[in-house]
Formats: structure tokens, C-alpha cells, sequence
């Protein structure tokens, strides 16, 4: 099972960061052993003095995959949820000035939160999904899918012209604009369409 995350899919949090919009989606892999256990608190590593929050839509893939068809992507997937792609800011910028991956930023071990699952046929359009991360009970992240750069269909498509997609894998689809530090004894929370999907305590 792997995490494929995409950068960079929502305009306002490519303006916030100063990054350049790009042409085609952003992807990049978090290991398996970055999945931070159900009910577990997360830990601020020692390596870092600015991880932020980015909130995403989840997409978990239900069977085997390559050279999708967009028109058929939505064949791939039958639930989807909400989840954390912690980010070491600091680090990664050390990384990205140099050239370097970003691995060691993004995917250290507990970096990515999976809430719990919801049918996809929940929702009568997952292209139109209200999202919000709440920090200390304050609402600091807020988005809706109708404004991604690729939709949710297209990702998969183009993801698995790269990666040949297997049951199990979780797909990121990218964080809307507000994302921010996070400080020891912060309590996070994440909704989706008015369901909350996930709580974490920061230590």
C-alpha cells in the first residue's frame, strides 16, 4: 500500500506558499509507515521547528489499475475521506533550494493523518465537497473540490500512468490555502461536508 499525494492543486495555496502554478499535477509518495495510528497522538519530531497542517480529500483505491481512462476512474474507487499531509516547512525548503526530494519533509513517520472512510455514494457530487481543518476549535482551513486544479477522476487517471494503483492505496489530492504551524497541545479536527472524520492531539 502506498500514499500518493499531489502538490500544488489548489491556486490560492500555490499563491500562499509563492510556488509556480504548474501544468501538470504535482506527485509525490509517503511511505506506508507515515499512516499515524488510529488514535494516536501526534508527535512534533525533533528535526523540525515548523510543521504545518495541509487538510486533503482522500481517495482510497478499491482494485488493480494501470493506464486508466479517466472516463473510467470512477470504476477504481468506492470511498473517500479526509486526512493530514504534515509537512516539515522548514526542512523542506532546505530541500527545495537545494534541488533535493522532498521525502524527508514529507514523509516521516506519522506525517500523514487518515480519518475514517465514507461511500462515495454518500455525496451526490464529489466534484462540490465542503472540507474544513479546525485548530483549537477554530476553523483555520476551508475548502471545496469544485475549485482543484485536476479533479478527482483526472488524478487517478493520470497517477496511474506512473504507478500502477493497487487495492488499498491512498490517494491526497491536494491542500486548499490557510495552512499554518502547528504548536505542542494543539487539538485538530477535520470535517467533511459538516462530518467530522478525525481528531488529533498535537505533543
Amino acid at each position: 500500500m502506498k500514499l500518493i499525494c499531489i502538490g500544488r492543486n489548489y491556486t490560492e495555496h500555490i499563491d500562499e506558499l509563492n510556488n509556480e502554478r504548474p501544468d501538470e499535477p504535482v506527485v509525490f509518495i509517503k511511505p506506508d509507515s507515515a499512516i499515524l495510528p488510529n488514535e494516536q497522538d501526534f508527535y512534533i519530531p525533533e528535526f523540525s521547528n515548523n510543521i504545518h497542517y495541509e487538510v486533503e480529500v482522500l481517495v482510497k483505491i478499491k482494485k488493480v489499475g494501470k493506464h486508466i481512462e479517466e472516463k473510467f476512474a470512477y470504476k477504481y474507487y468506492d470511498e473517500i475521506g479526509l486526512g493530514i499531509d504534515f509537512t516539515a516547512r522548514d526542512l523542506q525548503q532546505k530541500l527545495k533550494e537545494k534541488g533535493l526530494p522532498w521525502e524527508k519533509a514529507k514523509g516521516f513517520d506519522g506525517s500523514a493523518v487518515v480519518g475514517r472512510w465514507l461511500p462515495k455514494s454518500n455525496f451526490e457530487n464529489l466534484n462540490d465537497l465542503n472540507f474544513s481543518l479546525f485548530k483549537n476549535e477554530n476553523e483555520v482551513q476551508k475548502g471545496n473540490t469544485k475549485l482543484m486544479l485536476w479533479k478527482i477522476d483526472e488524478l487517478v487517471a493520470y497517477v496511474s500512468k506512473f504507478f500502477m494503483l493497487k487495492k488499498g492505496d491512498i490517494i491526497f489530492t491536494g491542500t486548499p490555502a490557510g495552512v499554518g504551524r502547528i504548536e505542542a497541545n494543539d487539538y485538530l479536527s477535520g470535517r467533511l461536508e459538516g462530518q467530522e472524520l478525525f481528531q488529533i492531539n498535537v505533543k
